[in-house]
């Protein structure tokens, strides 16, 4: 059992009551930090282009105990974010935490890329941050509620990755747009701040990890490993909650010290 002094430490970390949207909740980071906001307890929406998969991830919370939705969204598409919301403040009411998270990727070397390939990323990465970020901020201050705003980003947004060059670009824009929209929501008691995950394990990565060509890169992070998905509830937690009501504008690293390798 908690000693009294621990659970009054613990209990700013508690979502009861709160309502929080994952977007690219159907894989990967997005359907791992719904699973934690749920545990904390949050009612969680889920949303992403793939119903079935947010299916899964939906029994899952429900079965542990949660209570989950699931939306259709598009990050890429107002219209589709605007309905999105509208469906969650006519069930439940308005959201209180938003985790941006969907996210794509595609190796390709800059004089070799596409315009197609180039927008593909930045909209998803960026302009799927900005819409949901922008929706997000006007329902909040419509219904007078504070709330936080979590956009991930990545180690990439401070180094650099070959045939990432979009991909790169995109996730340093986020964190600046962070900052950027910090300030001028804090009036409204709106907290907007970012992860930066390193290198984990999830299906968009997994195979390339463990295929070999990772290995030297692995070698190089301080702590020897990849990050496990549990590895980042602690910065979710904190910048969903009230443990960090103090926090805005800022980025929080998780990767096993990746970013501050000297040069050899």
């Amino acid at each position: 059992m908690l000693s009294n002094s621990l659970s009054h430490l613990l209990a700013p970390f508690s979502l009861e009551g709160k309502i929080a949207l994952v977007t690219g909740a159907s894989s990967g980071l997005g359907y791992h930090f719904a699973q934690v906001l749920a545990q904390a307890g949050a009612r969680v929406v889920l949303g992403a282009r793939r119903i079935e998969r947010l299916e899964q991830s939906r029994a899952a919370i429900m079965q542990a105990g949660g209570d989950a939705m699931v939306v259709e969204l598009d990050v890429t598409n107002s219209e589709n974010v605007s309905q999105a919301f509208s469906t969650v403040e006519k069930n439940w009411g308005c959201i209180d935490i938003v985790v941006n998270n969907a996210g794509t990727n595609s190796s390709t070397l800059f004089l070799d890329m596409s315009n197609s390939q180039w927008d593909a990323v930045l909209d998803t990465n960026l302009r799927g941050v900005m819409l949901v970020t922008r929706k997000a901020a006007q329902s909040m201050r419509q219904y007078g509620k504070s709330g936080t705003i979590i956009n991930i980003s990545s180690i990439l947004s401070e180094r650099t990755h070959l045939r990432s060059s979009h991909y790169c670009t995109s996730k340093a824009a986020a964190i600046q747009f962070s900052k950027s929209v910090a300030i001028e929501l804090a009036s409204d008691n709106i907290r907007v701040n970012a992860i930066c995950p390193g290198y984990f394990s999830t299906e968009m990565t997994g195979a390339w990890l463990a295929s070999g060509e990772a290995d030297k890169m692995i070698s190089e992070i301080p702590q020897q490993r990849v990050g496990q998905l549990d590895d980042l509830n602690g910065a979710l937690l904190l910048l969903s909650s009230d443990a960090g009501k103090f926090m805005t504008g800022t980025s929080i690293t998780v990767d096993g010290g990746h970013t501050v390798v000297g040069i050899q």
